[in-house]
């Protein structure tokens, strides 16, 4: 077993339950001198205190596991860039801020978030464009998502036991979704023809009045199935998605009613791709994604969005990343399992092999990247394009990314043929340019914040941004 250091959550538990360091070292069996220094990770937590504590406060060991504060300290990196008197805070702070004390170190996150808000809010009205404030409904979204890593239990475990009532099967869940909608709700499913002009504008509409649901004739079978099981979660699973609603502070009905649709596209995703057989598949194909998407009849990114879900306690999955990526950079998916962090300031790295995969459209390309804090993943990219169809008419390009931390990478099928503990095989690839560490990266697109730039009329280097080595 490896040493636990777990002092400032083992203090907080104390002090939730009102015990004082001596009344719980009397109940574990120890000295309060003892406990005094666990708590302040003087000692590790042995296997004996570890099994006192789970039956005395009745909680899982799990809650005493080390945190990966990966994705914390990147966020703390942005919130606090220099200190007073200039030069950037120490990582060895941060990352003590964000191990020992990460109440302490979201709420400085948090109130970032704030102060960049309403900088933006300001930034607007003085330039005129508009009155309202430009922070992003689907950015709070996303971090919603993000912070219960893209894993909803009590919705995932319902849409799993509707399906398995419902009987349905591979091949058949679009015709049992449309046979249940009518005869349990009396909704009709209607495909739009392509002459009508709602066609062009819309990929479904639900008419309450008419209890009817109308699709584009653009939709795919897979798509229709998706868009029939979301309707099911808000008519079926309304309350469970209003318990995770509730517990979360909306700013407001707008964010909150997107959540929602994003919590019954959450129950959707898990009915039709039910926890428990797709996991089993997942592991069985050790998640090859093509293979999966043919074995259950539906898209490479369908497939993709499910595994990075396949969190459930008792039968966890490989903790993905899923991103969706456009040319320029635009991230217009994003969930994550694990600690990888996102940048908000600035473009993603051009390094990455997502952006690669858009000279090779179909073909999976692989990539084992080094974020500047030493966490490496296996990086899977494929790019595809979708067409409504006909001459002429606009195409969307996008790819598609799964990531892995390089210790859970033994398990996919990518794996196969890459030496995993080769560093000359590994990109070094960052966060994004403003937020990276690599001074020496020639790709660089941006300056890092709080770093001063080393500039000098007589020479010139091959790193766009030289930086000063006191800064």
């Amino acid at each position: 077993m490896d040493k636990v250091f777990a002092g400032g959550r083992l203090k907080r538990l104390r002090q939730d339950r009102g015990m004082s360091q001596v009344d719980l070292a009397r109940v574990l069996a120890i000295s309060p001198s003892y406990l005094n220094q666990i708590e302040h990770d003087a000692r590790p937590l042995t296997v004996t205190v570890l099994v006192r504590l789970t039956e005395v406060f009745g909680i899982d060991a799990t809650f005493f596991a080390p945190q990966d504060s990966a994705r914390q300290l990147a966020e703390l990196r942005e919130a606090l860039p220099t200190r007073t008197g200039g030069g950037a805070v120490p990582v060895a702070d941060l990352q003590e801020l964000a191990s020992s004390m990460p109440e302490v170190a979201d709420a400085v996150i948090d109130l970032f978030r704030r102060h960049r808000q309403v900088a933006e809010h300001l930034e607007t009205l003085t330039d005129s464009r508009t009155a309202s404030p430009t922070s992003s409904p689907h950015e709070l979204v996303r971090d919603f998502f993000y912070r219960r890593q893209n894993y909803f239990d009590t919705l995932d475990r319902a849409a799993e036991a509707t399906a398995k009532q419902l009987g349905t099967r591979r091949g058949e869940v679009r015709r049992r979704l449309r046979d249940h909608l009518n005869e349990e709700h009396g909704i009709r499913v209607v495909q739009r023809s392509m002459d009508d002009p709602a066609d062009t504008n819309e990929l479904h509409r639900y008419q309450s009045a008419e209890r009817t649901l109308y699709f584009s004739s653009h939709l795919q079978a897979g798509q229709q199935a998706f868009r029939m099981a979301t309707q099911l979660a808000f008519l079926e699973a309304q309350p469970l998605i209003d318990d995770v609603l509730a517990t979360e502070p909306w700013p407001d009905e707008q964010t909150r009613q997107l959540a929602s649709i994003g919590l019954a596209n959450h129950y959707a995703g898990a009915f039709i791709l039910p926890y428990t057989p797709f996991f089993a598949a997942a592991e069985r194909f050790r998640y090859d994604v093509e293979l999966l998407a043919d074995h259950f009849g539906v898209s490479y990114e369908t497939i993709a969005h499910r595994l990075s879900t396949l969190q459930r306690p008792s039968l966890r999955g490989v903790p993905f990343i899923f991103v969706r990526v456009d040319r320029a950079g635009n991230i217009s998916k994003r969930q994550s399992a694990t600690s990888f962090h996102f940048s908000r300031s600035g473009g993603t790295c051009p390094l990455w092999n997502v952006y690669e995969s858009f000279a090779a459209p179909g073909r999976v390309i692989t990539q084992i990247a080094e974020m500047p804090d030493g966490q490496r993943y296996l990086w899977v990219a494929r790019a595809m394009t979708r067409s409504r169809g006909g001459f002429g008419q606009p195409a969307k390009t996008f790819a598609i990314g799964l990531g892995c931390e390089i210790r859970q990478a033994g398990r996919l099928v990518y794996a196969d043929g890459l030496n995993l503990d080769d560093r000359t095989q590994v990109m070094p690839i960052g966060p994004g340019c403003r937020t990276c560490d690599r001074p020496r990266c020639p790709q660089r697109a941006a300056p890092p914040i709080g770093r001063t730039l080393n500039i000098d009329e007589d020479r010139s280097t091959f790193v766009p941004y030289p930086l000063s080595i006191r800064s």
